[in-house]
């Protein structure tokens, strides 16, 4: 596999068609990426059936109310299964987000290779848990988080690992969090990804740095949820050290559905995966010396 894993999101934008999902995944297969990730809920455990949808949500894609958007745009067991075994027919890993524990169960009968924390689930301290206690790896997206919520969420993740009981109560947690800030226990488990939740993200809101600042202090690899329009960003990233790079992919962004505007199209796709395995081989030593090239 390449050095940094290119993970097609395409979320939601199968607008709740499994055909559609299918044409996602060729799409990503094409487009060179590594993985391609859906999301997984039951609308009933996710939201109350009177909360608003978000400002981005009502303008990409009105409802009645969130409930009602997610009820069309849910993905059932049996779509689960069509996608996964079209993700292996055309040999890209199939991943998915789970936001409830019925769809982290369906995921693990799908035999993942790896769970994906939402931005939204990083304070949901039973999910982690529930997750961290599956033995898989973990990609943790941040977004909208202070750093002390990734401290406290990698705190219950190293608790789920450590194979023992313990409920995380504060004092645990604290105990956790000054562990896992001094060694490298969760070091080839966890993945902390960058993010700005807005969609799309102003390219001001970004700060790409902040990468460096999470890779410091927790001594975790990390990657790049992005949100932005275009690629140069994401590409950036990997300049930074991102070792995985996530980017909405649609198969058309005029489409209605709440993420499409704020996705590539399968050429953008294409376009990035290409600009992020330049950016690899460009990046190359660290030593100053005369180039083969230049000889």
């Amino acid at each position: 596999m390449s050095t940094v894993l290119v993970i097609a999101e395409a979320g939601v934008n199968h607008d709740g068609s499994t055909d559609a999902a299918l044409a996602l995944v060729e799409a990503a297969a094409a487009a060179g990426a590594d993985a391609v990730k859906f999301q997984s809920w039951r609308t009933e455990l996710l939201v109350r059936d009177d909360a608003p949808q978000a400002a981005y949500q009502a303008r990409n894609a009105p409802a009645a109310s969130q409930a009602d958007m997610l009820r069309a745009l849910e993905l059932s067991p049996e779509a689960h299964h069509a996608i996964a075994a079209h993700c292996a027919s055309v040999g890209i890993t199939f991943l998915s987000t789970a936001f409830d524990r019925p769809s982290l169960d369906l995921l693990l009968e799908l035999g993942v290779p790896r769970l994906k924390v939402a931005s939204g689930e990083l304070t949901n301290g039973p999910m982690l848990l529930r997750m961290a206690r599956t033995g898989l790896p973990l990609i943790v997206s941040t977004g909208m988080a202070t750093l002390d919520e990734v401290a406290d969420a990698l705190a219950i993740i190293a608790i789920g690992r450590s194979g023992t009981t313990d409920v995380p109560t504060a004092d645990r947690r604290a105990e956790a969090r000054a562990l896992i800030e001094r060694d490298t226990s969760l070091v080839g488990d966890v993945t902390i990804l960058h993010c700005t939740s807005s969609y799309p993200a102003p390219p001001d809101s970004v700060h790409l740095r902040a990468m460096a600042t999470l890779r410091e202090r927790f001594g975790l690899p990390v990657g790049y949820s992005d949100h932005t329009e275009g690629t140069a960003v994401a590409v950036a990233a990997v300049t930074l050290g991102a070792v995985v790079v996530e980017k909405h992919l649609t198969l058309d962004r005029t489409l209605h559905g709440p993420d499409h505007v704020a996705s590539l199209d399968p050429v953008g796709f294409a376009a990035l995966v290409s600009g992020i395995r330049t950016v690899e081989q460009s990046l190359g030593s660290s030593a100053k010396c005369t180039a083969p090239a230049e000889q």
